[in-house]
């Protein structure tokens, strides 16, 4: 694709940071890798500035990163559309950059970035068009996804550059960590609420080995300080309790975080954009997936681990998928944790081969460049 073809993105901001989080991914991979003229719109500059370091809530539009960031506003500024059009996670477009989309010649590809999904379905809806009802414009379905069928799953072209690079001995150091013992596990969380939060602790704390927990802030704090019986918890806090040690990480932006899942044993993420990264971490995992009604995210927890189990021992698959419902439920985490510790050693060579084949599966701005190069020519 030619340079200095314009991409409008539109992403709608919740405070669980997986849509900021995988938009602003796209949008600076987009500049970076393909001189892409991006406008990130976002509706919500003050949770956006977590994970944007230097965003001004207040300004409009700016630019960051290559990115020109501007301020999905009520009524939005006048624009002329991209030739290239993103609504991102079923974000409903102002009906005047809709209008400016008719109008425009040729028309913009325009595409409806849907959430990541292993299940089987996504194949046949992966680029489907879908006519506007009220306006001369067809939207495209686009679907990240695990095979060749799918959209892909987002990664840099620098990442294994940065994975080499990294010192995890110093990343340590800099909190001031001891070196680990010979037996000890160093885990990162990062989830949502979770009702069996206080099992899994229990679990660490009276557990075999000793567990250094790296919490970043986030959702899970009140939850936390409370099983400690502490009025509150901010970065710099340190939790200690028999077996475990419980270390309060500032929240960071999300190369930063990408050094976390690199220097831990395993890894708790959620959402979408974490639990992308922790797959090309190389590292266990477990996933906590965004919950839905009538537990339609179980089942799409299920698709993915029947992905992820493929070639695994039956002993060590059961393993996993019991520890994963049971963190996802909030319940039996006491009892599947032993299990699910003890398979982390072939989970980690596990992990390797996974990412291998996540990667043969495509990257996501690479195929959503291909398409809309397709679309426009």
């Amino acid at each position: 694709m030619t340079a200095l073809v314009v991409w409008d993105v539109f992403c709608p901001v919740v405070d669980n940071f997986g849509d900021i989080g995988v938009c602003w991914r796209l949008s600076r991979q987009l500049a970076a890798e393909y001189r892409i003229a991006v406008r990130l719109w976002v509706d919500d500059l003050k949770v956006a500035r977590r994970l944007i370091p230097g965003l001004d809530p207040e300004a409009g539009c700016q630019r960051i990163e290559g990115v020109e960031i501007r301020h999905w506003s009520v009524p939005l500024p006048s624009v002329e559309p991209g030739e290239v059009v993103i609504s991102a996670f079923a974000g409903n477009l102002p009906d005047a950059f809709l209008q400016a989309m008719a109008g425009r010649d040729p028309k913009p590809v325009w595409i409806n970035l849907e959430y990541l999904s292993a299940e089987a379905w996504v194949a046949d809806c992966h680029g489907l068009p879908s006519p506007h009802p009220r306006f001369p414009l067809t939207q495209f379905f686009f679907f990240p996804g695990l095979g060749v069928d799918s959209g892909g799953v987002i990664r840099e072209a620098d990442y294994l550059v940065r994975r080499a690079a990294f010192a995890e001995d110093a990343f340590w150091a800099a909190l001031a960590l001891p070196q680990r013992l010979s037996n000890e596990l160093r885990i990162s969380l990062f989830s949502y609420e979770n009702k069996g939060l206080g099992e899994l602790l229990k679990a660490w704390t009276d557990g075999d080995v000793p567990v250094t927990c790296l919490v970043p802030e986030g959702r899970i704090l009140p939850g936390l300080a409370a099983e400690f019986g502490v009025s509150g918890l901010r970065a710099g806090d340190q939790l200690l309790r028999k077996q475990l040690v419980v270390r309060i990480l500032p929240f960071v932006e999300q190369q930063k975080y990408d050094e976390i899942l690199w220097a831990c044993d395993l890894n708790f993420v959620r959402g979408e954009d974490s639990f992308v990264r922790a797959q090309w971490a190389e590292v266990p995992f477990v996933w906590q997936i965004y919950v839905q009604d009538e537990d339609v995210h179980l089942e799409k927890l299920r698709a993915f681990l029947a992905c992820y189990q493929e070639g695994l021992d039956p002993a060590i698959a059961a393993a996993v998928s019991d520890f994963w419902l049971a963190w996802n439920r909030g319940d039996g985490i006491a009892a599947t944790w032993p299990a699910f510790c003890a398979a982390l050693p072939a989970l980690k060579a596990h992990a390797g081969a996974w990412a291998e084949q996540l990667l043969g599966g495509g990257d996501l701005a690479a195929r959503l460049v291909q398409f809309c190069k397709l679309k426009l020519e």
